[in-house]
């Protein structure tokens, strides 16, 4: 269950929801003579009638949580065919619908009716609303930001270890580049397997023709960042084909490596790579 990849309109679900079940304990009918009179009198809660607590606030409190684990969990489960979220979202519709109706049929609604229809309401609310208005579907928690990159390739730590700090695919200390300089004591210069060369007496030397310096390769304009995607986006394979190979999640950082277009070639923590077609609204880090 990965939390960050809540939303905005999650937390407003989970606010309803604990105002909601407040509610459920509060007197659903009110009192109107005098003081002395009502303190006198017992006024019940929506659970001493089973089809008021159970069939109302408890269904709009289920409802709330069924859309909240839905997003929280890493795939989509299913009820008689039906995704969680859309079972939720008809449960906090049918809450607030019957809190509604018990609204108009009494005579004097209590504390606890009224804040329950304006909590339903809400949650029914963010539950339609959530995926449709933008500001609802901002991440509820901002994805931590990483140390500066470094180029690619230049990270310090074991190899084959991601998700490790310091190790692959995280910024750290640069390591020598392959075939950079040694230490003396592991034959620098000697071919692999080879031993240090007995010292010669002094010769006369031919100077060697020099060789042409190699061009210089034109120097490309993208360098490795990290990024994270605001909502789940999926990681096709490299080939071009449409086959899936990961799903990207809010709240986690990953490496782009390349770009192909507005396309960028991306690099999960456990080393996968593909192409993530959909680059709108990433934040980089």
């Amino acid at each position: 269950m990965n939390i960050r990849s809540l939303t905005r309109g999650d937390g407003v679900l989970i606010g309803a929801a604990v105002v909601l079940f407040i509610a459920s304990f509060l007197d659903i009918a009110g009192c109107s003579a005098t003081a002395d009179i009502c303190s006198k009198i017992d006024t019940p809660s929506s659970w001493e009638f089973a089809y008021l607590g159970w069939g109302s606030f408890f269904l709009g409190i289920v409802g709330a949580a069924l859309i909240v684990a839905s997003h929280a969990l890493p795939e989509q489960r299913k009820v008689a065919g039906l995704e969680l979220g859309q079972v939720g979202t008809s449960f906090t519709i049918a809450s607030a619908w019957t809190l509604l109706m018990w609204i108009f049929e009494a005579d004097n609604a209590g504390a606890g009716l009224i804040l329950g229809l304006i909590a339903a309401l809400i949650a029914a609310g963010a539950a339609v609303a959530g995926p449709l208005v933008p500001a609802l579907k901002v991440p509820l928690i901002g994805a931590p930001k990483p140390q500066a990159p470094q180029p690619y390739g230049m990270q310090s730590g074991q190899p084959g270890q991601p998700g490790v700090p310091g190790g692959y695919g995280y910024p750290g200390a640069q390591q020598p580049q392959y075939g950079g300089p040694q230490s003396p004591s592991q034959g620098a210069g000697q071919p692999f397997g080879g031993q240090a060369a007995t010292p010669q007496p002094q010769a006369a030397q031919q100077p060697e023709p020099q060789a042409a310096a190699p061009a210089p390769q034109p120097a490309s304009d993208f360098a490795p960042f990290w990024f994270a995607v605001p909502v789940a986006r999926p990681l096709y394979a490299e080939d071009g084909s449409q086959a899936q190979i990961a799903e990207l999640a809010p709240g986690t950082w990953y490496l782009a490596v390349d770009q192909r277009g507005s396309a960028l070639v991306a690099q999960t923590q456990d080393g996968r790579r593909g192409v993530l077609q959909d680059t709108s609204g990433i934040q980089r880090g």
